[in-house]
């Protein structure tokens, strides 16, 4: 066992916006994130099965930049795809399949946020 702080599990990701209020929105109404409060100046939070995510302007120039992707699970990836398409949202690519895993395929499609962030969903489909 190795010595380290403790850490158990991911507690809260920091995703950068320049419109928190549009940027709400969009993770609210289209991704379907329960929305769990927004304090001033301009920070919105949602749950994300257990994980919170912040919404934020960059304070300095220096934290100005596309957040890491995320990639949220989903069950039926096409079916995501065409619900998100519908509502606007911009795909880099078709949901494909990644990986032939031993019981499941792992399918992946890449997508931006009103901010421009790169986010991706991903499905491990039962074979």
């Amino acid at each position: 066992m190795s010595e380290g702080p403790g850490i158990t599990r991911l507690g809260q990701i920091q995703i950068r916006t320049h419109d928190v209020e549009r940027a709400a929105e969009f993770y609210e109404k289209v991704l379907g994130l329960k929305l769990l409060f927004k304090a001033p100046p301009g920070l919105a939070f949602f749950d994300c099965a257990g994980v919170r995510l912040m919404l934020d302007r960059p304070e300095k120039p220096e934290f100005d930049h596309a957040s890491s992707i995320l990639y949220f699970v989903v069950p039926d990836i096409k079916a995501a795809q065409a619900t998100m398409t519908a509502k606007g949202v911009r795909f880099e690519d078709e949901p494909h399949m990644i990986a032939r895993m031993p019981d499941h395929d792992l399918w992946m499609t890449h997508f931006h946020d009103t901010e421009d962030n790169l986010l991706a969903l991903m499905s491990e489909v039962k074979r």
